[in-house]
């Protein structure tokens, strides 16, 4: 893990064909006093030449790119010397799916690329890029590639869960920084014939959750979809809270409908889609019979949340800080004793499975 100092300062490769991207994110960084840039590569040909002369500490990548492009650049990195990299995406549904693939392929965490004249635009890119180089930077560095992962556990060789008696209606679950890929493990562990709804608040751009949404449903067996207004929370079913709004939930009749609306609605929320605003409503809405689950990412969205819940009597669920690729939210929630279990990432889906079942 990199810690920054007054000695030490964060060195970053820069990845991209764009003369004018390039330019953009080498002065946006080096204003920065504790970042230090040292080195530019206009393809991923030359971007693993220099990653692997240079020896950054980050490395931030564009995803199409001539003679090799991000993701092709990105596996060589990691087979060869594993790095943190930061994807520099674009705000598209085919740059979704590319950044998906390079967050399974080892990537810590994307950027939406922002080449607006507008000044809120660019001010916005601006502030993204420098606080997701400083999450990324205190991220560990996932090897996955010439490296043996760990051994999955059967469902029998998980030890039963002391909440399995608990009467739970639904599930929440809050995550950010490698989120992505950490829901993908969870969710895939969770039987099909599992009895209740899920929801899903994960911290991404609003071109970004229906293209997630949709290569969940393609990887895992239950029925994952982008939510919209008025989506009933039902049995075996997992809603993604749509990006670029917030969701919560609310009890009509005997169903649990969300609700999205503009951020401006909820200006107290800094995170979107807020994981607190979620859980919160979401405990309301099934009269605290519900689990809440937080996994990796950066800050601490999600803890009032949980808080919440747990006063109700709800259940909450933590994932531990050696399975984290950033370890804010679950420790946030450890911290302020609002965890009533945690766990390493490949056993979250079982359990959250046995104490529904």
């Amino acid at each position: 893990m990199y810690t920054s100092s007054q000695e030490t300062k964060l060195r970053v490769l820069i990845v991209d064909d764009s003369s004018f991207m390039r330019m953009a994110i080498r002065g946006i960084l080096s204003r920065a006093p504790h970042i230090e840039v040292v080195g530019i590569a206009s393809d991923g040909v030359e971007g693993v030449e220099k990653a692997l002369a240079l020896k950054p500490d980050l490395i931030t990548m564009d995803v199409e790119m001539p003679r090799m492009d991000g993701i092709a650049a990105l596996k060589q990195i990691m087979a060869k010397q594993p790095t943190r990299v930061l994807m520099v995406s674009t705000l598209t549904c085919e740059g979704a799916r590319s950044t998906f693939e390079a967050l399974d392929a080892g990537a810590i965490d994307y950027v939406p690329k922002n080449v607006s004249d507008n000044k809120d635009a660019q001010r916005s890119f601006q502030e993204a890029l420098l606080a997701k180089v400083m999450e990324a930077s205190k991220s560990m560095v996932r090897k996955t590639v010439g490296v043996e992962r760990p051994r999955i556990l059967k469902p029998s060789e998980v030890r039963p869960s002391r909440f399995a008696h608990r009467r739970i209606s639904a599930v929440g679950i809050g995550a950010s920084t490698g989120g992505p890929v950490a829901l993908q493990e969870v969710l895939s562990r969770i039987p099909v014939n599992f009895p209740h709804g899920i929801v899903v608040a994960i911290h991404m751009p609003k071109a970004f959750t229906g293209p997630y949404a949709d290569r969940l449903n393609a990887k895992c067996s239950l029925s994952i979809r982008e939510g919209a207004d008025g989506d009933i929370v039902k049995g075996g079913e997992v809603l993604i809270a749509p990006g670029g709004r917030h969701s919560s939930l609310v009890r009509q009749g005997s169903n649990i409908v969300l609700r999205t609306a503009p951020t401006v609605d909820y200006p107290n929320y800094i995170y979107i889609p807020s994981v607190d605003l979620m859980l919160t409503s979401l405990c309301d809405a099934s009269g605290g019979s519900m689990l809440g689950v937080i996994l990796t990412g950066m800050g601490n969205d999600g803890f009032k949340g949980m808080q919440h819940l747990k006063g109700k009597g709800g259940v909450t669920l933590v994932q531990n800080e050696e399975t984290s690729t950033i370890y804010g939210m679950p420790r946030a929630c450890i911290e302020g004793r609002v965890a009533d279990v945690i766990l390493p990432l490949d056993q979250i889906g079982f359990e959250i499975g046995k104490i529904g079942s």
